[in-house]
Parts: structure tokens; sequence; C-alpha cells
């Protein structure tokens, strides 16, 4: 047991190292500083299945930490959730293959209602449709899952929860995030009482 636990950490840690960096993460984070913090837009995240879960992370790490964002849930966006989209909003799709079929369907959708939208896409297949719309395009590298049937999504979404932390983290930098920013959007639980603390002593 214990060497099979040493195996799976190791593959979901090289997974992590060969992350493809490339100047479309500076791009990424130019586009979220731009359409929320400079023209008051927001964050906008989507995704079906295990990849939504962690768009919906995403998106509430980014809410904590100065930069509004909320998940879309692609398949009701079809049913008038599309409706929250408003103007200067900005887009972050998450899909391994880049052909879920919702995220494809959700695009030319935003398109119709917010023409100028840009769109961060978040994919393990470089080459889909997803991917050659995006005006950031972050590859995952496609790594294989550690699951033993090689099906089940586990370290393609460990990459996207590094990629969502990547932006998330690099963001924060970029707007000069503060203790005492963090600390009005945590009122309660242990993070606010440390904010406040680190904050008053700041």
């Amino acid at each position: 047991m214990k060497e099979e636990i040493e195996r799976i950490i190791k593959h979901e840690a090289e997974a992590v190292l060969n992350i493809p960096i490339t100047d479309d993460y500076k791009k990424a984070v130019d586009l979220i500083v731009k359409h929320v913090h400079e023209k008051h837009g927001k964050l906008v995240t989507s995704g079906m299945g295990k990849a939504g879960q962690i768009a919906l992370n995403i998106a509430t790490t980014f809410s904590s930490t100065g930069t509004p964002a909320v998940f879309l849930h692609p398949s009701e966006a079809q049913h008038g959730d599309l409706g929250l989209l408003q103007e200067n909003d900005i887009m972050l799709l998450i899909s391994n293959s880049g052909k879920t079929r919702e995220i494809l369907e959700l695009m030319p959708l935003a398109r119709r209602l917010r023409p100028d939208i840009k769109f961060i896409v978040i994919t393990g297949n470089a080459e889909s449709l997803l991917a050659h719309e995006a005006d950031a395009l972050l590859y995952t590298g496609n790594p294989k899952e550690v699951c033993a049937l090689g099906l089940t999504p586990t370290t393609s979404t460990t990459i996207m929860t590094v990629i969502g932390d990547i932006l998330v983290v690099s963001t924060m930098k970029a707007i000069a995030f503060t203790n005492e920013e963090y600390a009005k959007r945590h009122h309660g639980g242990y993070l606010g009482e440390k904010s406040r603390e680190q904050s008053n002593n700041g």
C-alpha cells in the first residue's frame, strides 16, 4: 500500500512539474486585471462534470481574493442563466478534452450576447476547437490519469486546480491585494480571524 501511495504522489507531482509555462499565463492575468479591475466586469468560469467543480472552486477563490467571479453552469446557461453575462465580463472555460459539447455550445451563445467577450481556456487538447478559440490558452500538458483505468479525472483535475491557483496568486500580486482587503471578505472562521490579526499587526 505504501509503495502504491508513493507511486500516485510521484505521478501527480511530475505532472504538476511538467505543466507547460507559456506567455499566455501573463496574457490571462492581464485580461483578468483589465476586464475586472479596470473595466469593472467580472470573471465567469464554466465547465462540465469534474471540470465544472474545478471551475466553481476557482471562481470562489478569486472572489475571496479581491477579483469578483461567478460560476456559470454551461447547461443552465442555455436556459436563461447566460443572462448573468454583463459588459466587460471575461470567461474562463475548462475542458480537458477540449470537446465538451456544452462548453463548445456556450462560446457562440456568449458571443451572441456579448460580441466582445474574451475567453481564457484551460484544456488538455491544444489542437481542439476550444483551444483555437481561446484568447489565452493554458495547456495542461495532457498528463496521463493516475486512475488505474486511465479514465477517471484525477491527474487532469489536479493540474486544472494548480493552473487555477497560478491565476489567482498572480492576479493577487498584480492588484496588490492586502491582508486588510482579505479580512473584509472573511468575517467568520479561522481565516477571517487570522487575516484581521495580520492586518492589525501590519
